[in-house]
């Protein structure tokens, strides 16, 4: 592939996620931008996000588990920080819920295989809300931060090797899981923040 530039390393990397090409070119900074998880929300939004994960990290006690539990307080905070926040209209346990469908939405958690599994009127049920409340509000969360399944910004670390949208990137024209690229292009990929990790240097995930 010929981009009119010239690169240090003689090849060039790309990202795919669904229909997002990123480039990742060794040394520079033109990169695809990653989700940024935190617990930090404004001030103002202090209260709703206190009392929003005290339902989720109840819920996810009862029928998840803590990487469930965690991933739903980082929608929450990163919700709280949209301005303005959706979280200001609206019920406590609805918006509870919507983040919950969510992150089991991009997680596959509907799927009886899954390891945890439910169903999504149980789940809807267990907050007191309907299937189809429930569901719309997953819609809002999922438009609001992009999440689509499979996504790696928010999939469960448990569930990051086995993800292939963590690990596909493109070189020189050609689509590949960067579980068997070079070490070199690895190495790359994951300075861009493109890959989880280099596979060879994680043994014990």
């Amino acid at each position: 592939m010929n981009t009119g530039e010239n690169y240090t390393k003689g090849y060039t990397v790309f990202k795919m996620l669904g229909n997002t090409v990123s480039k990742v070119y060794p040394k520079k900074e033109r990169v695809m931008a990653k989700v940024t998880k935190s617990e930090k929300v404004p001030a103002p939004m202090q209260i709703i996000y206190t009392q929003t994960v005290a339902i989720t990290d109840k819920f996810s006690k009862n029928y998840l588990n803590t990487e469930y539990a965690q991933l739903i307080r980082y929608a929450t905070a990163a919700l709280c920080r949209k301005r303005p926040s959706p979280l200001n209209k609206g019920k406590v346990t609805t918006w509870a819920c919507g983040i919950t469908y969510a992150m089991g939405y991009a997680n596959f958690l509907f799927d009886p295989s899954q390891n945890p599994s439910m169903q999504a009127a149980d789940l809807c049920a267990a907050f007191g809300v309907s299937k189809s409340t429930g569901g719309t509000k997953s819609k809002v969360v999922r438009d609001l931060l992009g999440i689509s399944q499979l996504d790696p910004n928010w999939c469960l670390p448990s569930k990051i090797d086995s993800n292939p949208m963590a690990w596909m990137i493109m070189v020189n024209g050609l689509m590949l899981d960067a579980h068997y690229a070079p070490r070199e292009i690895q190495e790359v990929a994951y300075e861009k923040g493109l890959i989880p990790y280099i596979p060879a240097d994680a043994t014990d995930k």
